[in-house]
């Protein structure tokens, strides 16, 4: 288990230093950080002068290196716009980007695993047919869409629910279900193929044969093996909610740091999206981590590999 925790561990450090790089070249080749900096009425004087201060005309990979050696220690550099450390403004914003997420996936995995449940122990049913039926409606809906729907009926029509802020546990109802909905069908589907094909097996009908409950072979046995791959899944698909939370958080007005980086992107303010993209990505590398030491310790096999 260690040997293969330090394997993982190895490559998701090397993922993470390659998405720093690419990052950084990428935000580097999009503009001049010099002239956003200087503003648009600044001379080319000014853009000189800036671009010297802050040492944008020294090559690029020294630039990367003296960015990396302080990134690492917490330090993202001074924001272009709002001239505060880049490293408080993420912050402050986070927690509510890190709810929103957490929340969006509690939803997807209550709906969709007792759904694939379901679906797998009644095929080629109603019950079957139904549950397929949410999960594509699932895939089809954008997020935006159904944002703007639940708006209308929730918040509009019925007013049980704010809009926009993030005052209390009610402002992120509407935003988790929005952006859960999403994740649900192919979390559901997964479950659903991996029930499935754990009930043929021999071991649930060896199990069956000893007189065990079916509820204990159905959670204990089938369930538990079904779900490991759904595990894997659900990190990626946090991941996903955590990077594509910037249209649900303009929507509903979340402080969140999707809303900050459509922010950043339209003042051009290079380093809070340098940082942004940096500790999504991050953040992603860890979950991927956690949900593969999960597995190992849910499948003992997965450990040779």
């Amino acid at each position: 288990m260690l040997l293969y925790a330090i394997k993982r561990l190895g490559v998701a450090l090397l993922v993470a230093f390659a998405v720093s790089l690419v990052t950084f070249t990428l935000l580097r080749l999009s503009g001049d950080p010099a002239a956003a900096m200087a503003g648009e009425v600044a001379t080319e004087e000014d853009i000189e002068y800036v671009r010297k201060h802050y040492g944008f005309d020294r090559p690029l990979p020294v630039q990367y290196y003296d960015w990396l050696s302080k990134a690492v220690q917490g330090d993202f550099g001074i924001s272009i716009y709002l001239k505060t450390p880049v490293s408080e403004i993420i912050f402050k914003r986070a927690p509510t980007t890190m709810t929103l997420g957490a929340c969006a996936l509690a939803f997807a995995l209550i709906l969709s695993i007792p759904l694939g449940v379901l679906a797998a122990m009644y095929p080629n049913t109603i019950v079957d047919r139904a549950a397929l039926t949410i999960a594509v409606v699932g895939q089809a809906l954008p997020s935006f869409f159904f944002a703007l729907i639940l708006i209308i009926i929730f918040g509009v029509w019925l007013r049980w629910l704010p809009i926009s802020g993030h005052a209390s546990w009610m402002n992120f109802v509407m935003p988790s279900v929005a952006l859960g909905y999403y994740a649900t069908p192919a979390i559901m589907r997964l479950t659903r193929a991996g029930m499935m094909d754990v009930m043929s097996s021999d071991y649930i009908r060896t199990a069956r044969a000893k007189g065990l409950r079916p509820s204990a072979v159905l959670f204990k046995h089938a369930l538990r093996n079904a779900i490991i791959p759904v595990v894997s899944l659900s990190a990626v698909q946090l991941g996903f909610m955590l990077g594509g939370s910037i249209v649900i958080e303009t929507i509903f007005s979340l402080n969140g740091l999707g809303n900050l980086a459509w922010q950043s992107i339209q003042r051009s303010d290079f380093e809070v999206m340098q940082a942004i993209v940096l500790s999504v990505a991050t953040f992603y590398i860890v979950l991927t981590f956690c949900a593969d030491m999960l597995n190992a310790f849910l499948d003992p096999r997965i450990r040779v590999h």
